[in-house]
């Protein structure tokens, strides 16, 4: 699970998130703040919804910035297929540079 903001609060800091996780959200909050402080580095940081789950892979997904993208019942989640595809898209077709976004199933 990827340091996304919840508001103002990053979703690490809220008394829901798994004890288990700390350290790798941190470390994802780390990697994050070492891109945004380098001015000269090319960099593009994608940070997962809050599940990750196998499934299929669609292509179909929602892009957000910082904030967590959930849904109408409040589920924020993609396939592990489907972050891949967002990735490579990413990598393809760079739209985000110099930036954190994130994406999310329809």
């Amino acid at each position: 699970m990827g340091p996304s903001a919840v508001g103002s609060s990053p979703l690490s800091r809220t008394p829901e998130f798994p004890a288990e996780l700390a350290a790798i959200a941190q470390a994802c909050a780390d990697q994050l703040a070492a891109c945004r402080s380098d001015a000269a580095a090319d960099w593009t940081f994608l940070s997962p919804p809050a599940d990750l789950i196998p499934g299929e892979r669609t292509g179909d997904y929602r892009v957000g910035a910082d904030e967590l993208l959930v849904d109408a019942d409040g589920v924020s989640a993609i396939s592990m297929e489907g972050f891949a595809v967002a990735l490579l898209d990413e990598a393809e077709r760079p739209a985000h540079r110099r930036a954190r976004f994130t994406v999310a199933a329809r």
